[in-house]
Protein backbone atom coordinates (compact mmCIF):
# COMPACT_ATOMS: atom_id res chain seq x y z
CA UNK A 1 0.00 0.00 0.00
CA UNK A 2 3.07 2.22 0.01
CA UNK A 3 3.35 5.48 1.87
CA UNK A 4 -0.08 6.98 3.66
CA UNK A 5 -1.56 9.60 1.77
CA UNK A 6 -4.20 12.04 3.25
CA UNK A 7 -7.49 9.39 2.92
CA UNK A 8 -5.92 6.84 5.61
CA UNK A 9 -5.12 10.05 8.42
CA UNK A 10 -7.28 9.79 11.37
CA UNK A 11 -8.35 13.10 12.80
CA UNK A 12 -6.05 14.03 15.49
CA UNK A 13 -8.91 12.74 18.33
CA UNK A 14 -9.34 9.42 16.91
CA UNK A 15 -5.56 8.54 16.08
CA UNK A 16 -3.70 5.54 18.34
CA UNK A 17 -1.67 5.62 21.11
CA UNK A 18 0.90 3.65 20.56
CA UNK A 19 1.95 2.72 24.40
CA UNK A 20 -2.17 1.47 25.36
CA UNK A 21 -2.60 1.56 28.69
CA UNK A 22 -1.85 -2.08 30.03
CA UNK A 23 -5.35 -3.53 32.19
CA UNK A 24 -6.89 -6.62 32.65
CA UNK A 25 -8.31 -7.48 29.04
CA UNK A 26 -12.05 -8.64 28.54
CA UNK A 27 -13.40 -11.69 30.36
CA UNK A 28 -12.67 -15.09 29.02
CA UNK A 29 -15.28 -17.92 29.23
CA UNK A 30 -14.77 -21.88 29.30
CA UNK A 31 -17.75 -22.91 27.25
CA UNK A 32 -17.45 -26.37 28.42
CA UNK A 33 -20.81 -27.01 30.09
CA UNK A 34 -22.28 -26.70 26.55
CA UNK A 35 -19.44 -28.47 24.35
CA UNK A 36 -18.36 -31.23 26.86
CA UNK A 37 -21.25 -33.44 27.56
CA UNK A 38 -18.88 -34.64 30.62
CA UNK A 39 -18.63 -31.73 32.45
CA UNK A 40 -22.22 -30.52 31.33
CA UNK A 41 -24.92 -30.12 34.27
CA UNK A 42 -27.50 -27.52 35.54
CA UNK A 43 -25.38 -25.53 37.95
CA UNK A 44 -22.51 -24.97 35.35
CA UNK A 45 -25.04 -23.96 32.65
CA UNK A 46 -26.26 -21.45 35.18
CA UNK A 47 -23.10 -20.41 35.79
CA UNK A 48 -22.18 -19.92 32.60
CA UNK A 49 -24.97 -18.00 31.73
CA UNK A 50 -24.49 -15.36 34.64
CA UNK A 51 -20.48 -15.10 32.97
CA UNK A 52 -22.22 -14.56 29.66
CA UNK A 53 -24.64 -11.71 30.99
CA UNK A 54 -22.23 -9.88 33.16
CA UNK A 55 -19.93 -10.02 29.90
CA UNK A 56 -22.26 -8.22 27.96
CA UNK A 57 -23.72 -6.12 30.34
CA UNK A 58 -20.26 -4.96 31.45
CA UNK A 59 -18.41 -4.75 28.35
CA UNK A 60 -20.14 -6.26 25.02
CA UNK A 61 -17.46 -8.43 24.18
CA UNK A 62 -15.90 -11.48 25.49
CA UNK A 63 -13.26 -14.28 23.92
CA UNK A 64 -14.65 -18.41 24.50
CA UNK A 65 -12.17 -21.21 24.93
CA UNK A 66 -13.25 -24.96 24.51
CA UNK A 67 -15.37 -23.69 22.12
CA UNK A 68 -16.14 -27.13 19.86
CA UNK A 69 -15.02 -25.46 16.57
CA UNK A 70 -12.24 -27.81 14.89
CA UNK A 71 -8.65 -26.06 15.50
CA UNK A 72 -7.31 -28.20 12.14
CA UNK A 73 -10.14 -26.71 10.23
CA UNK A 74 -9.15 -22.84 11.39
CA UNK A 75 -5.07 -23.42 10.78
CA UNK A 76 -6.04 -24.56 7.79
CA UNK A 77 -8.61 -21.49 6.77
CA UNK A 78 -5.82 -19.07 7.83
CA UNK A 79 -3.10 -21.02 5.71
CA UNK A 80 -5.32 -20.75 2.67
CA UNK A 81 -6.79 -16.77 3.56
CA UNK A 82 -2.93 -15.82 3.65
CA UNK A 83 -2.51 -17.76 0.27
CA UNK A 84 -5.07 -15.70 -1.58
CA UNK A 85 -3.98 -12.55 -0.11
CA UNK A 86 -0.61 -12.99 -1.18
CA UNK A 87 -1.23 -13.15 -4.91
CA UNK A 88 -1.13 -10.15 -7.25
CA UNK A 89 -3.31 -7.36 -6.54
CA UNK A 90 -4.65 -8.35 -10.01
CA UNK A 91 -5.44 -11.61 -9.45
CA UNK A 92 -7.38 -10.45 -6.01
CA UNK A 93 -9.37 -8.01 -8.01
CA UNK A 94 -10.78 -10.72 -10.18
CA UNK A 95 -13.23 -11.63 -7.48
CA UNK A 96 -13.73 -7.74 -6.90
CA UNK A 97 -17.05 -6.86 -5.34
CA UNK A 98 -19.35 -5.18 -7.72
CA UNK A 99 -21.98 -2.40 -7.25
CA UNK A 100 -24.92 -4.79 -7.32
CA UNK A 101 -23.06 -7.66 -5.26
CA UNK A 102 -21.04 -6.17 -2.49
CA UNK A 103 -19.45 -9.35 -1.64
CA UNK A 104 -16.11 -10.32 -2.71
CA UNK A 105 -12.59 -8.65 -2.46
CA UNK A 106 -12.39 -4.71 -1.82
CA UNK A 107 -8.74 -2.64 -0.70
CA UNK A 108 -10.42 0.86 -0.16
CA UNK A 109 -13.14 0.33 2.36
CA UNK A 110 -14.18 3.30 4.70
CA UNK A 111 -15.22 3.34 8.41
CA UNK A 112 -16.63 7.13 9.13
CA UNK A 113 -15.44 8.36 5.70
CA UNK A 114 -11.54 8.01 6.35
CA UNK A 115 -10.01 4.77 4.61
CA UNK A 116 -8.86 1.66 6.60
CA UNK A 117 -5.52 0.31 6.07
CA UNK A 118 -6.13 -3.32 4.74
CA UNK A 119 -7.97 -5.46 2.19
CA UNK A 120 -10.62 -7.84 2.48
CA UNK A 121 -12.33 -10.43 0.90
CA UNK A 122 -15.79 -11.02 2.08
CA UNK A 123 -18.13 -14.13 1.75
CA UNK A 124 -21.87 -14.88 2.00
CA UNK A 125 -22.94 -17.76 4.71
CA UNK A 126 -26.28 -18.10 2.23
CA UNK A 127 -25.43 -18.18 -1.35
CA UNK A 128 -27.69 -16.19 -2.77
CA UNK A 129 -28.34 -13.44 -0.48
CA UNK A 130 -31.60 -11.64 -1.04
CA UNK A 131 -31.47 -7.83 -0.02
CA UNK A 132 -33.44 -4.79 -0.47
CA UNK A 133 -32.38 -3.07 -3.82
CA UNK A 134 -32.41 0.44 -2.07
CA UNK A 135 -32.12 1.93 1.47
CA UNK A 136 -35.55 3.81 0.21
CA UNK A 137 -38.32 2.26 2.67
CA UNK A 138 -40.71 2.86 -0.18
CA UNK A 139 -38.71 0.53 -2.55
CA UNK A 140 -40.14 -2.99 -1.84
CA UNK A 141 -37.52 -4.42 -4.52
CA UNK A 142 -34.74 -7.52 -3.72
CA UNK A 143 -31.97 -8.15 -5.44
CA UNK A 144 -29.73 -10.94 -4.84
CA UNK A 145 -26.03 -10.96 -3.30
CA UNK A 146 -23.90 -14.00 -4.81
CA UNK A 147 -20.23 -15.09 -4.00
CA UNK A 148 -17.58 -14.15 -5.98
CA UNK A 149 -15.31 -17.95 -5.87
CA UNK A 150 -11.83 -17.18 -5.81
CA UNK A 151 -9.38 -19.95 -8.20
CA UNK A 152 -6.52 -19.55 -5.93
CA UNK A 153 -6.18 -21.40 -3.19
CA UNK A 154 -8.29 -24.43 -5.02
CA UNK A 155 -9.75 -25.66 -1.43
CA UNK A 156 -10.44 -22.03 -0.52
CA UNK A 157 -14.21 -21.89 -1.12
CA UNK A 158 -15.01 -25.36 0.54
CA UNK A 159 -12.92 -24.44 3.81
CA UNK A 160 -14.78 -21.00 3.82
CA UNK A 161 -18.04 -23.23 3.54
CA UNK A 162 -17.15 -25.99 6.36
CA UNK A 163 -15.85 -23.24 8.80
CA UNK A 164 -19.33 -21.15 8.31
CA UNK A 165 -21.20 -24.04 9.06
CA UNK A 166 -18.81 -24.57 12.67
CA UNK A 167 -19.48 -20.37 13.12
CA UNK A 168 -23.40 -20.99 12.47
CA UNK A 169 -23.43 -23.94 15.11
CA UNK A 170 -21.50 -21.75 17.93
CA UNK A 171 -23.80 -18.50 16.73
CA UNK A 172 -27.04 -20.40 17.49
CA UNK A 173 -25.28 -21.37 21.29
CA UNK A 174 -23.81 -18.42 22.09
CA UNK A 175 -27.05 -17.02 21.16
CA UNK A 176 -29.46 -19.17 23.60
CA UNK A 177 -26.78 -18.39 26.38
CA UNK A 178 -27.48 -14.30 25.79
CA UNK A 179 -31.05 -15.20 25.60
CA UNK A 180 -31.43 -17.07 28.88
CA UNK A 181 -28.87 -14.68 30.36
CA UNK A 182 -31.66 -11.59 30.02
CA UNK A 183 -34.54 -14.13 31.18
CA UNK A 184 -35.93 -15.10 27.73
CA UNK A 185 -36.45 -18.33 26.69
CA UNK A 186 -33.15 -20.48 25.00
CA UNK A 187 -34.30 -20.42 21.58
CA UNK A 188 -35.73 -17.11 21.41
CA UNK A 189 -33.83 -15.85 19.07
CA UNK A 190 -34.19 -18.56 17.01
CA UNK A 191 -36.91 -17.57 14.20
CA UNK A 192 -35.12 -14.39 13.43
CA UNK A 193 -31.92 -17.02 11.52
CA UNK A 194 -33.64 -19.77 10.73
CA UNK A 195 -34.52 -18.29 6.90
CA UNK A 196 -32.47 -16.55 4.83
CA UNK A 197 -30.32 -14.93 6.52
CA UNK A 198 -27.86 -12.25 5.89
CA UNK A 199 -24.68 -13.60 7.66
CA UNK A 200 -21.18 -13.46 6.52
CA UNK A 201 -17.72 -13.99 6.76
CA UNK A 202 -15.21 -11.54 6.08
CA UNK A 203 -10.85 -12.29 5.74
CA UNK A 204 -8.66 -9.01 6.78
CA UNK A 205 -5.20 -8.60 5.53
CA UNK A 206 -3.56 -5.28 7.13
CA UNK A 207 -0.19 -4.86 5.84
CA UNK A 208 2.24 -3.43 8.08
CA UNK A 209 1.95 0.43 8.05
CA UNK A 210 4.78 2.71 8.20
CA UNK A 211 2.82 5.85 10.18
CA UNK A 212 1.03 3.48 12.85
CA UNK A 213 0.36 6.69 14.76
CA UNK A 214 -1.96 8.36 11.90
CA UNK A 215 -3.73 5.08 10.08
CA UNK A 216 -5.83 2.67 11.38
CA UNK A 217 -6.84 -1.00 10.31
CA UNK A 218 -10.50 -0.19 11.05
CA UNK A 219 -11.41 2.77 12.27
CA UNK A 220 -13.38 3.35 15.57
CA UNK A 221 -16.86 1.53 14.90
CA UNK A 222 -19.66 -0.12 16.01
CA UNK A 223 -21.01 -3.95 14.13
CA UNK A 224 -24.57 -3.15 13.02
CA UNK A 225 -25.81 -6.94 13.04
CA UNK A 226 -26.60 -9.38 15.95
CA UNK A 227 -23.45 -11.18 16.98
CA UNK A 228 -19.88 -11.39 15.78
CA UNK A 229 -17.41 -14.13 16.27
CA UNK A 230 -13.59 -13.06 15.81
CA UNK A 231 -10.10 -15.17 15.18
CA UNK A 232 -7.64 -12.57 15.44
CA UNK A 233 -4.09 -13.31 15.12
CA UNK A 234 -0.92 -13.81 17.56
CA UNK A 235 -0.23 -10.39 16.21
CA UNK A 236 -3.29 -9.36 17.86
CA UNK A 237 -4.67 -4.93 17.39
CA UNK A 238 -7.64 -4.99 18.40
CA UNK A 239 -8.86 -2.33 20.67
CA UNK A 240 -12.26 -1.83 22.72
CA UNK A 241 -13.54 1.23 24.13
CA UNK A 242 -14.26 0.13 27.71
CA UNK A 243 -17.29 1.05 28.98
CA UNK A 244 -16.21 2.81 32.25
CA UNK A 245 -14.32 5.52 31.43
CA UNK A 246 -14.02 5.34 27.91
CA UNK A 247 -10.44 4.02 27.33
CA UNK A 248 -9.48 2.06 24.64
CA UNK A 249 -8.16 -1.04 25.44
CA UNK A 250 -6.02 -3.70 23.63
CA UNK A 251 -7.97 -7.41 23.18
CA UNK A 252 -4.46 -9.79 24.20
CA UNK A 253 -4.90 -12.46 21.85
CA UNK A 254 -5.85 -16.10 23.63
CA UNK A 255 -4.70 -19.07 21.59
CA UNK A 256 -7.71 -20.62 19.93
CA UNK A 257 -10.23 -18.58 21.61
CA UNK A 258 -12.51 -16.57 19.53
CA UNK A 259 -13.63 -12.86 20.37
CA UNK A 260 -17.12 -12.14 20.52
CA UNK A 261 -19.11 -9.15 20.34
CA UNK A 262 -22.92 -8.32 20.62
CA UNK A 263 -23.97 -6.23 17.79
CA UNK A 264 -26.41 -3.03 17.55
CA UNK A 265 -29.42 -5.56 17.24
CA UNK A 266 -28.95 -7.55 20.77
CA UNK A 267 -28.67 -3.78 21.96
CA UNK A 268 -31.80 -2.85 20.68
CA UNK A 269 -33.50 -6.10 21.11
CA UNK A 270 -32.48 -5.89 24.61
CA UNK A 271 -33.74 -2.57 24.96
CA UNK A 272 -30.51 -1.11 25.45
CA UNK A 273 -29.80 -3.77 28.44
CA UNK A 274 -27.24 -4.34 26.64
CA UNK A 275 -24.78 -2.50 24.86
CA UNK A 276 -22.65 -2.94 21.23
CA UNK A 277 -19.01 -1.56 22.03
CA UNK A 278 -17.25 0.90 19.57
CA UNK A 279 -13.90 -1.39 18.72
CA UNK A 280 -10.69 -0.11 16.08
CA UNK A 281 -7.87 -2.08 14.90
CA UNK A 282 -4.29 -0.99 15.34
CA UNK A 283 -1.94 -0.82 12.87
CA UNK A 284 1.49 -2.51 12.72
CA UNK A 285 5.14 -0.75 11.75
CA UNK A 286 6.69 -4.07 11.31
CA UNK A 287 4.27 -7.54 10.85
CA UNK A 288 1.58 -7.95 9.09
CA UNK A 289 -1.64 -9.28 10.66
CA UNK A 290 -5.28 -11.41 9.60
CA UNK A 291 -8.42 -12.04 10.73
CA UNK A 292 -11.27 -13.53 10.59
CA UNK A 293 -15.04 -12.24 12.00
CA UNK A 294 -17.93 -13.99 11.04
CA UNK A 295 -21.02 -11.94 11.36
CA UNK A 296 -24.21 -13.58 12.37
CA UNK A 297 -27.15 -11.23 10.86
CA UNK A 298 -31.12 -12.13 10.51
CA UNK A 299 -32.85 -12.12 7.62
CA UNK A 300 -33.36 -8.63 5.80
CA UNK A 301 -37.15 -8.41 6.50
CA UNK A 302 -36.40 -8.88 10.22
CA UNK A 303 -38.23 -5.89 12.02
CA UNK A 304 -35.64 -4.90 14.85
CA UNK A 305 -37.28 -3.58 17.86
CA UNK A 306 -36.70 -4.37 21.43
CA UNK A 307 -38.77 -7.39 22.13
CA UNK A 308 -41.60 -7.67 24.20
CA UNK A 309 -40.38 -8.78 26.98
CA UNK A 310 -37.87 -6.53 27.47
CA UNK A 311 -39.82 -3.96 27.65
CA UNK A 312 -42.89 -2.97 30.41
CA UNK A 313 -44.58 0.41 31.39
CA UNK A 314 -40.89 1.53 34.03
CA UNK A 315 -39.17 0.49 30.93
CA UNK A 316 -40.94 0.96 27.40
CA UNK A 317 -38.96 0.59 24.58
CA UNK A 318 -36.36 2.88 23.49
CA UNK A 319 -36.42 2.32 19.62
CA UNK A 320 -38.80 2.47 17.26
CA UNK A 321 -38.59 -0.21 14.60
CA UNK A 322 -36.57 -0.43 11.44
CA UNK A 323 -35.98 -2.78 8.91
CA UNK A 324 -32.91 -4.80 8.85
CA UNK A 325 -32.40 -5.24 5.29
CA UNK A 326 -32.90 -1.42 4.62
CA UNK A 327 -30.62 -0.63 7.33
CA UNK A 328 -27.67 -3.08 6.23
CA UNK A 329 -27.83 -1.87 2.66
CA UNK A 330 -27.43 2.03 3.88
CA UNK A 331 -24.15 1.25 6.39
CA UNK A 332 -22.72 -0.67 3.17
CA UNK A 333 -23.04 1.66 0.63
CA UNK A 334 -21.27 3.87 2.89
CA UNK A 335 -18.00 2.10 3.43
CA UNK A 336 -17.03 2.08 -0.06
CA UNK A 337 -18.04 6.02 -0.54
CA UNK A 338 -17.05 8.69 0.99
CA UNK A 339 -20.05 10.43 2.20
CA UNK A 340 -21.55 13.87 3.01
CA UNK A 341 -22.83 12.84 6.36
CA UNK A 342 -22.11 9.63 9.21
CA UNK A 343 -23.26 6.79 8.58
CA UNK A 344 -26.18 5.09 9.76
CA UNK A 345 -26.61 4.16 13.59
CA UNK A 346 -29.59 2.44 15.63
CA UNK A 347 -28.84 5.94 17.45
CA UNK A 348 -31.20 7.68 14.23
CA UNK A 349 -33.99 4.98 15.89
CA UNK A 350 -33.52 6.30 19.75
CA UNK A 351 -37.55 7.47 20.61
CA UNK A 352 -36.33 10.77 22.66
Amino acid sequence: MGEVDLAFIQDPEHRPKLSPIQVEGIPIIDLSPITNQTVSNLSSIESLVKEIGSACKEWGFFQVINHGVSLTLRQRLDKASRMFFAQTLEEKKKVSRDEISLIGYYDTELTKNVRDWKEVFDFLAKDPTFIPASSDEHDDRLIQWTNASPEYPSNFRNLIQEYIEEMEKLSFKLMELIALSLGLEAKRFEEFFMKDQTSFIRFNHYPPCPYPHLALGVGRHKDGGALTILAQDEVGGLEVKRKADQEWVPVKPTPDAYIINVGDIIQVWSNDLYESVEHRVMVNYEKERFSIPFFFNPAHDTEVKPLEEMTNEENPSKYRAYKWGKFLVHRKGSNFKKQNEENIQIYHYKIA
